[in-house]
């Protein structure tokens, strides 16, 4: 039987996607070549804005039509399992107390199908309470080139505009010797690497060495050729212990901020636990340990109390930062959420006039960053071979073309220096 794991949202649902899609090769279903040839799809879905939501219900019913049957996991089956259980009759909802139990049902389903008439009969019997949020962990990555390795799990911020909180809960964290025990078996597995994963990374133990300490462990448990990207830096606990361990180079110089609001007033409207003054100060940091460092961040156009005064701070903040890109969002109320009544939001016109006016900001930025690479020595994972060519991601996060890499191997490490900018391509050195 064919299967296919289709994802929407964070690095942490493609971290949990990936485990699961390498129980079911383990259990010796078929990765589906492609969409429509899968006869069973999991939809591992997101709630963090409307839109995505939407998508969700859309490819739930797309698959619908073409599969047998339809498993829904992720924030949003958490959230809303009545409103998807109405969009088949085979779509099977599991929410995120249910979620790790999902990783028994590829060998529960090699092994009973044949006594059930039909697949969703089968998906209808299956009983597993397992509510461990770290047991998706895969020694095999079907959709990705880098391992992903899921250390932290909730978050206990309680953001006024943020739903996923809701969904996933208060803040836990994988044990420091289980982190190095599964990071040292993609070691040994040949990855050169790794992508910490967690819905609020920088709370990982948080009130003990946090982040940073776990970070200086790997560093030094792991071989010289072991690179580390995080998946997204929530600002609050970014501390100077964490900030001292992107000297080592092998952290690669790529990191993502989710920054929502450049005004000091919005932050602490929407409760959020930082100021601008302190993602200032992380980005020079980050600028001061590596060389033209690839930073993202994340922006909400039009959050509650965002007045023209406080979007012009936030505008005037990103074009003089020169980030390498950014993901614009128009805020999206989330019922359950302190800001659902908001009564100061923003009219929906004023909103999506901000976020296409910081969109346009976005490409403006990103062609700047790469403008500034030519001539530049990179390392290079490399991802695909496609009509001849090898095609990877650098260090600093761009999709690059990969020249006189003879004999490379999907995963391998290369330096090489980038020689081109339209098409970006590489150079082996």
């Amino acid at each position: 039987m064919t299967v296919l794991v289709y994802t929407l949202g964070c690095r942490l649902n493609q971290c949990e996607s990936e485990a699961l899609m390498d129980a079911f090769i383990k259990a010796g279903f078929e990765k589906a070549p492609r969409d429509e040839d899968a006869e069973l799809v999991i939809v591992n879905t997101c709630t963090v804005t409307s839109k995505a939501e939407q998508k969700a219900r859309r490819m739930i019913r797309l698959y619908s039509r073409s599969a047998k049957a339809v498993v829904v996991t992720g924030c949003y089956a958490e959230m809303d399992r009545s409103e998807i259980e109405r969009l088949g009759s085979h779509v099977h909802v599991y929410g995120l107390k249910e979620k790790g139990g999902l990783m028994e049902l590829p060998a529960y389903l090699a092994s009973s199908l044949g006594s059930f008439p039909d697949i969703n009969d089968a998906i209808a019997a299956f009983k597993n309470e397992n509510t461990d949020p770290f047991i998706f962990d895969a020694s095999s990555f079907s959709y990705h080139c880098r391992a992903y390795l899921k250390i932290q799990d909730g978050c206990d911020n309680s953001c006024a505009y943020c739903r996923t909180t809701i969904a996933r809960g208060p803040s836990v964290s994988l044990d420091a010797e289980e982190v190095l025990k599964r990071a040292k078996k993609i070691e040994r597995q040949g990855l050169h690497e790794i992508m910490l994963t967690g819905v609020n990374l920088t709370m990982y133990n948080h009130e003990t060495g946090g982040l940073g300490e776990l970070t200086e462990r790997l560093l030094e448990e792991l071989g010289p050729d072991m690179r580390i990207r995080f998946s997204s830096l929530e600002a609050d606990h970014v501390d100077d212990r964490l900030l001292d361990c992107f000297k080592d180079e092998r952290i690669f110089p790529h990191f993502h901020l989710p920054i929502q609001s450049a005004s000091n007033k919005v932050l602490e409207r929407v409760r959020r636990k930082y100021t601008i003054e302190h993602i200032e100060y992380i980005i020079e940091r980050m600028r001061e340990y590596k060389d033209d460092p690839f930073i993202a961040c994340d922006i909400i156009a039009g959050l509650p109390g965002e007045d023209d005064e406080a979007f012009q701070v936030t505008y005037d903040f990103l074009s003089r930062t020169g980030f390498a890109a950014m993901h614009v969002f128009p805020y999206s109320p989330r019922e359950g959420t302190m800001l659902w009544n908001a009564k100061d939001r923003v009219e929906e016109r004023v909103r999506d006039e901000r976020a296409e006016k910081l969109r346009s900001l976005s490409a403006i930025l990103s062609r700047r960053y790469v403008a500034r690479q030519e001539g530049r020595n990179v390392e290079v994972i490399v991802e695909k071979e496609k009509g001849g060519r090898l095609y990877g991601t650098s260090g600093n996060y761009l999709k690059v073309e990969i020249d006189g890499a003879s004999g490379a191997k999907e995963g391998d490490l290369l330096k090489a220096r980038i020689v081109s900018l339209s098409p970006l391509r590489v150079l082996v050195i």
